[in-house]
């Protein structure tokens, strides 16, 4: 008996021992350690964690390896920028469930980040997919910290990769500084989640290579997948990820950025046990990112690369294009005007690598034709293409100004429709001639028309003076306003004529210039120009809505003059101009201290409450700007420039129009694509004008060379990364009132947010200011990631500040 209990004693120990022995294996419990030589091994054995020496170095890393495959396979580095420099190195788990690095004296190099769920006997496990986990105790689906979250340089299936809008969160791979180095390298491979997200690679901020979007089956520039793999993209407009799965166990693939820069794609089996590399990720010329420049397409025949520009587009530098340098790219052969956008067409390309998407816009929801109307209804919008190509394809991708980087493919790729000129659809096609005839009998019967009216009007002068009465009173309409008149002479006197030494600016509508009546009253004379795209409508529109507006924070319009051929509208002189041209200016921005910079602050707010809500007419300026802030002799803002204003009615909350207005850097987005404004138009473009105050940067010239970012995202990175004060403009930092910035920036960010519900609207916004309402944290901001338009080309836009001047009926 004694015997067969002490026999029982024995086998019960030995279990215990392997049983230990095997969890040791493949996990770490609180409390144990790996020393260096020693691994843990996932439960297939299939992957192995612990120290190693990369290439010629002696340096010791804990890292993650597939077992048994030739050659050794590194996939995931813990300490990649602080190497241990002997073997002395341990890995231990804590029982805060973070797991830590020591060297020789016991000194922490590298540690896990601390859960945020709560721990309970928290414990380490390598999985087969190389994933190394902690999780609570024994329970499966409670993962406290993976190292998944935390890509090095190796794609793996299973792990994802790509960002969080709101919450600043970049999962990206890294390359090796070399062979010898697992630092952190130059290269970057990502999701760049501005605009429409695209897949690149990036050397430090610039973009070597773009996969391009993902199009419903495969990365639009990438179309080939690995076998026995499957991968897939999501993106709800706040976060996006992307993830490869393996759909066969017995298959492995991974992919590695290499210290060069380049991708490759290993592939093995449980039986081969070697990797060949299935792709060296190697790029042609065409892939490339930019190779031929803006608004061209690169071919690429198997040798040799060649670069053509786009239909209706001339290369920018035809001598350079003609030696194969086609850098400078190509530019319109026809200088867009908004004026006759509604004729213009589309030019269909097929099997394309789309063009950048960092500045587009995007729709799940819309169709081809509603993606194509909403294009041709905005003069800025030069291509559209579907979202996703399934199914006969879905949703809508909108470009503005330059396309970048387009290849074409023999039999990938998906369409894409290029705007152009009807005089350069009349090029493409059979239908050229009866184009040409149609267009010649119609401008004979106009012009017959216009014979027939030049005859009765002169055998019947009695119709020649109705019609001309007809266009006098239209002309005259505007003093059916109550409002002074200046005569021509008075004004010209003024001014001196016009001189340019009294000129101080010029804008949409024309020049302003100043004047100084005889008895010594100062005056700022808008003259309208010739060549403005602003005319008598918006001459009599601004007249109309200004003379029945007073307040302190909207300039004063003390008369007009409409004689001859000139239009004028007179306003009080103020001595120190616009807003812009302090605010921008290094120099002159010091003359802007905190206290001048608040008070224009919650000066321009409260005329913009006054005319959103205390106004006999609900007024939406829409286009609210630096330039069209003046500010007077006690620094005092003036809310100016009415002419594009529209007025609503009571009741009346939104309205849409088929051609945009205003000045880009300063529209929300569901204006500019779509044409629909209310007070929330205006609101976002406050926000715009606070954050630019704050800063000293325009936002459509501003980028962050570190994140591509314009001033919208840049201030809403350093918001989520709790860093707001970095925004103030450099001249500021010794006498300002922090919490007065910070409340500033906070209330700038609720403005530009992305959807217009939820910008407050100018009641809020004054209180929030002055201090007597709590703010809401804001969410991500409109235009977060896109490039604000610098350049374009329509004269319809004025030369400054790009305000679109082409108006609907009122």
């Amino acid at each position: 008996m004694m015997h067969s209990t002490l026999m029982l004693c024995i086998w019960f120990l030995l279990l215990s021992y392997l049983s230990e022995t095997c969890t040791s294996l493949h996990s770490l419990e609180v409390n144990q350690s790996i020393r260096d030589g020693e691994t843990l091994v996932s439960a297939r054995g299939i992957t192995e964690v612990g120290f190693f020496s990369p290439g010629n170095s002696t340096r010791r890393y804990l890292g993650i390896w597939y077992t048994n495959v030739s050659p050794f396979t590194v996939v995931w580095v813990a300490n990649r920028n602080t190497p241990l420099e002997n073997k002395s190195g341990v890995l231990k788990l804590n029982e805060k469930g973070v797991l830590m690095i020591f060297d020789a004296a016991n000194s922490t190099i590298w540690s896990s980040s601390i859960p945020s769920k709560a721990r309970n006997n928290p414990i380490a496990h390598l999985l087969d997919s190389a994933n190394f986990v902690v999780k609570n105790g024994r329970e499966t689906n409670s993962v406290l910290w993976q190292s998944f979250d935390y890509p090095s340089d190796t794609l793996i299936p299973g792990m994802k990769i790509g960002g969080n809008l709101e919450t600043g969160e970049e999962r990206l791979i890294t390359s090796w500084k070399s062979a010898d180095d697992p630092a952190v390298g130059e290269y970057t491979t990502k999701i760049d989640l501005r605009g429409y997200p695209q897949y690149v690679v990036l050397k430090g901020s610039e973009i070597m290579v773009r996969a391009g979007p993902w199009n419903g089956e495969s990365w639009v520039g990438y179309p080939l997948q690995t076998p026995n793999t499957s991968q897939t993209f999501w993106f709800n407009g706040k976060e996006g990820y992307s993830e490869i799965q393996l759909l066969d166990r017995s298959v492995f693939s991974i992919y590695t950025l290499t210290p060069s820069g380049t991708t490759r794609n290993l592939f093995w089996t449980t039986q081969t046990r070697t990797r060949p590399v299935l792709s060296s990720g190697e790029v042609d010329q065409c892939g490339k990112y930019a190779m031929c420049g803006t608004n061209s397409i690169c071919n690429f025949d198997g040798n040799y690369a060649t670069c053509e520009c786009l239909k209706g587009y001339v290369p920018k530098s035809p001598d350079q294009w003609n030696i194969a340098s086609w850098s400078d790219g190509c530019v319109p052969r026809n200088k867009s005007n908004c004026e006759n956008s509604y004729t213009d067409g589309f030019f269909k390309y097929t099997h394309l690598k789309i063009p950048d998407t960092s500045s587009s816009w995007f729709s799940k929801t819309m169709n081809l034709d509603e993606c194509r109307k909403s294009c041709l209804e905005n003069c800025f919008c030069t291509a559209y293409a579907n979202l996703d190509i399934r199914d006969g394809g879905s949703g809508c991708l909108l470009w503005f100004n330059t396309l970048v980087d387009m290849m074409q493919f023999s039999q990938w790729g998906q369409d894409l429709y290029i705007r152009v000129p009807a005089s350069e659809l009349d090029h493409v096609g059979h239908g050229n001639k009866k184009k040409i005839a149609g267009i010649t009998v119609g401008v004979t019967i106009v012009g017959l028309i216009i014979t027939s009216i030049c005859i009765l009007m002169i055998k019947n002068p009695r119709v020649a003076r109705k019609f001309s009465n007809k266009h006098y009173k239209n002309k005259q309409g505007i003093e059916d306003i109550e409002l002074p008149t200046f005569d021509l002479s008075v004004l010209a006197n003024a001014t001196e004529n016009y001189s340019t030494k009294n000129k101080l600016g010029e804008g949409g509508f024309g020049p302003v210039y100043k004047g100084t009546l005889k008895d010594g009253q100062e005056l700022a004379v808008k003259r309208l120009s010739n060549n403005s795209g602003q005319g008598l409508e918006e001459f009599k529109n601004e007249v109309a809505l200004i003379a029945k507006l007073q307040h302190r924070n909207l300039v004063k319009l003390l008369g007009c003059c409409i004689e001859r051929e000139e239009k004028m509208l007179v306003y009080e002189y103020m001595s120190n101009k616009s807003l812009n041209y302090f605010v921008f200016d290094e120099t002159k921005g010091k003359l802007l201290d905190w206290c001048k910079r608040f008070n224009i602050i919650c000066g321009i707010a409260r005329g913009l409450l006054y005319l959103h809500q205390d106004s006999r007419l609900r007024i939406i300026h829409r286009d609210l700007k630096t330039s069209n802030i003046l500010v007077d002799s006690n620094w005092d803002p003036k809310i100016s420039d009415f002419g594009l204003a529209r007025s609503f009615l009571e009741d009346q909350f939104e309205a849409k129009t088929n051609r945009v207005v205003g000045t880009y850097g300063y529209m929300p987005p569901e204006y500019a694509v779509r044409g629909n404004f209310s007070v929330k138009s205006d609101v976002f473009s406050f926000g715009v004008i606070i954050l630019e105050i704050v800063s000293g940067k325009k936002n459509r010239e501003f980028s962050d060379p570190e994140h591509c970012h314009n001033l919208l995202g840049h201030a809403w990175r350093l918001w989520v990364e709790e860093r707001a004060l970095d925004l103030l403009d450099k001249v500021l930092e010794e006498q300002c009132r922090p919490f007065e910035v910070i409340r500033c920036i906070q209330v700038g960010l609720l403005c530009v947010q992305r959807r217009p519900e939820h910008r407050p609207d100018m009641s809020s916004v004054v209180p929030m200011l002055n201090g007597e309402k709590l703010l809401p944290e804001p969410t991500v901001p409109a235009f977060y990631n896109e490039t604000i338009i610098t350049e374009v080309n329509c004269k319809l836009c004025s030369s400054n500040e790009l305000s679109i001047t082409q108006l609907d009926a009122r």
